[in-house]
């Protein structure tokens, strides 16, 4: 059973999630918040799988809650709902810590596989999704892109190999996708994938595609 907080500052948005959430045989609402100093509170009370988080809210909002979370280092992990496809806001509460998000006029079923997908561990997020919006932010992302690759010692505990897999997270591609273009098998790639986000800290692939362009292994096209 998936526990999920649900916060979000219209009470008409938290019922129909609640009425989602209630009609799911596999998850269960285990609080509401409406607002960011209740959700950090919730959280660290009832250790949800999954916080489904809204953005725009009174007092602190859900990017710097998405921050307080993640940086307590809990077992919640964070589902963003946002309004806009591309949206200022996404970008940021991903890199605060979010694994992903969600547009909130998506249909019940995508936002309950997105749910369950958080909390096996897996981002929401597409690879190509999250280049284009990585793309479209990528003034957002450190001044100076064309400068040279970052140090950081986070790279240093990396092999060449999985240098190479940073890159290729970073540039969208899927496991499939990395398989073929290094000739690995794609279950190979997985424990690569698997080592690369446990040398650098990374919760999930997201992370690893911010790190990748915060350091500049990754250039926006």
């Amino acid at each position: 059973m998936i526990s999920v907080l649900v916060v979000d500052a219209q009470p008409l948005q938290r019922f129909g999630v609640r009425m989602l959430l209630e009609r799911s045989p596999d998850t269960e609402i285990v609080g509401e918040a409406e607002n960011g100093a209740e959700a950090v509170r919730w959280t660290t009370e009832l250790r949800p799988d999954v916080v489904l988080m809204d953005i725009r809210m009174p007092g602190i909002d859900g990017i710097e809650v998405t921050r307080r979370i993640a940086a307590a280092g809990g077992r919640s992990r964070i589902l963003v709902l946002t309004t806009f496809d591309v949206d200022r806001y996404a970008l940021a509460a991903l890199r605060a810590g979010a694994s992903g998000f969600l547009l909130k006029d998506i249909r019940p079923e995508e936002l309950l596989a997105g749910i369950r997908a958080v909390a096996a561990g897996a981002a929401v997020i597409t690879p190509a999704l999250t280049r284009r919006m990585l793309d479209a932010f990528a003034d957002r992302l450190g001044d100076d892109l064309g400068a040279p690759v970052r140090k950081d010692p986070r790279l240093n505990s990396l092999t060449s190999r999985e240098r190479e897999i940073l890159v290729a997270i970073g540039h969208g591609l899927t496991n499939g996708e990395i398989a073929q273009r290094f000739t690995l098998s794609e279950s190979t790639v997985k424990t690569h994938v698997g080592r690369v986000l446990a040398k650098i800290g990374a919760r999930d692939r997201i992370q690893a595609v911010i790190l990748a362009y915060d350091l500049r292994l990754t250039r926006p096209n």
